[in-house]
């Protein structure tokens, strides 16, 4: 009986087909952000001084930290494909657990800035709130979305990575069959950007 392995032609197939269906996802997923950024921008226009003053607020460390850990996570991710591409499976499972752990990091400082936050009543709709101008409003109204959203994506991540380093240590995902693993790591490189244009909108408002 023929399995994928053994026909080279339908193996490059489904290849080719899991990668153009995984483009295609991303690429819904930034019409989602776009929409996101372009509510942004129009609202940033309308209200600048608002924008500007509650920009001021934000924890400029743990958003930089937050860079940080992301950008490296997503090199993490990349050096793990690579490892398992030459056959090294323990590497690129420490690897992945890395890039979880980083994930993970991301989370906590995004909640301990967000109880800074509602410890000072600025949340949706709190009486603190909305005694501020509109740009304000609408800023931290955006701030809680938006990064929400990304955080929940992040925390999708995690998930899905950690689904691959159980599948690559079980051996499911090895150097003949690493497709899940390649795509795993464009929606995280994807999420990393994602946070990258966040970071400046939310963090350095001028």
């Amino acid at each position: 009986m023929e399995t994928i392995k053994d026909n080279p032609e339908e193996a490059r197939t489904g290849y080719k087909g899991a990668k153009l269906g995984m483009w295609f996802f991303l690429l819904t997923e930034l019409l989602f952000f776009g929409v996101m950024f372009m509510l942004y921008s129009v609202n940033r226009y309308k209200y600048p001084h608002g924008f500007h003053a509650a920009a001021l607020g934000e924890n400029l460390l743990i958003g930089s930290v937050n860079t940080i850990i992301l950008i490296t996570s997503s090199f993490t991710m990349a050096l793990s494909i690579t490892a398992l591409r030459k056959g090294n499976k323990m590497l690129s499972s420490w690897l992945q657990l890395a890039t979880i752990v980083m994930g993970c990091l991301f989370l906590i400082n995004k909640y301990f800035e967000w109880s800074a936050k509602i410890r000072l009543g600025i949340y949706p709709n709190s009486p603190v709130l909305v005694q501020k101008e509109k740009g304000e409003v609408l800023f931290y109204s955006l701030y809680y979305v938006m990064t929400g959203i990304h955080g929940f994506h992040v925390l999708v991540g995690i998930g899905v990575i950690s689904t691959m380093l159980f599948f690559t240590l079980k051996g499911k995902i090895n150097s003949g069959s690493f497709i899940k693993l390649e795509n795993t790591g464009l929606y995280w490189h994807f999420v990393d950007i994602v946070w990258i244009y966040l970071f400046p909108l939310f963090y350095l408002v001028t």
